[in-house]
């Protein structure tokens, strides 16, 4: 590392921590959904492989959750995997499934957070939806952030199956078609989510510069803040995480309109 380099990153920690001083932690939101995208497009930049790509972009989800836990977070949803991401080479499917349930395991053994599958577990390899399983029974009882790990997820088939598992319900209990038509609520269909009862986020972060969601969250984030990000995942730093807080803290939150 040159000194341009070393006097870049000294200005900005220090920018960072200036920023940090000034953050209300009253206005910190309480559940932050995080889009990770940028991993290839970061590994091409980097001229390395996709591959490596995937890997830095896992290293990083360990660092943000610390930062969240810095700054009050107590809900944080990464998306690591889509339904749409299934029609990927399998040259690079293989290996990304196998960096995913990697960081499942590694998140359920640092016993600081709480873990929680989001997705269609059917679609997942045996390994991975075991690996979710004994995360998910090992962090049961732990205080700290709870951690959905959205793989295999899509809004689109998360809804659908939160009108199925409705609908598996009230034919268990002999509920009649036109029963089961009055009692479809907002609320009703949100206790069927992936997510359940859990809050809904209050701000979603999507790096690499894409400005549109994907299919992320689609029923649950209809009241969020949105903070678009231009750096690539594995790039994303303190300063672009205390940014994301503090514009969302700056902002005046309508709902409906």
């Amino acid at each position: 590392m040159n000194l341009r380099d070393k006097l870049r990153g000294l200005l900005v920690r220090i920018y960072a921590r200036r920023v940090e001083g000034h953050l209300d932690h009253a206005q910190v939101p309480k559940h932050i959904g995080v889009i990770m995208d940028g991993n290839r497009r970061w590994a091409k930049a980097a001229k390395a492989t996709t591959v490596h790509g995937h890997r830095a972009g896992a290293e990083k989800i360990e660092e943000f959750l610390g930062w969240c836990s810095e700054t009050d977070v107590e809900v944080v949803t990464l998306w690591l995997l889509s339904t749409d991401n299934f029609d990927r080479p399998q040259d690079e499917l293989g290996p990304l499934l196998g960096i995913i349930e990697d960081v499942v395991r590694t998140l359920a053994a640092d016993g600081r957070w709480r873990v929680h599958h989001v997705g269609t577990p059917d679609l997942l390899p045996s390994p991975m939806q075991m690996a979710l399983k004994e995360a998910a029974e090992s962090t049961a009882h732990v205080d700290g952030i709870l951690v959905n790990l959205a793989i295999g997820y899509g809004g689109r088939q998360e809804i659908v199956d939160a009108m199925r598992s409705m609908m598996l319900d009230a034919a268990d209990k002999g509920t009649s078609l036109e029963d089961l038509a009055e009692s479809v609520t907002v609320d009703a269909i949100g206790r069927h989510l992936y997510t359940g009862d859990q809050p809904h986020p209050d701000l979603v972060i999507r790096t690499s510069g894409e400005q549109r969601l994907s299919g992320f969250m689609l029923w649950q984030t209809a009241h969020s803040e949105y903070y678009f990000c231009d750096v690539f995942w594995p790039a994303f730093r303190k300063v672009d995480f205390l940014r994301a807080l503090r514009d969302y803290a700056a902002r005046h939150r309508r709902y409906g309109g």
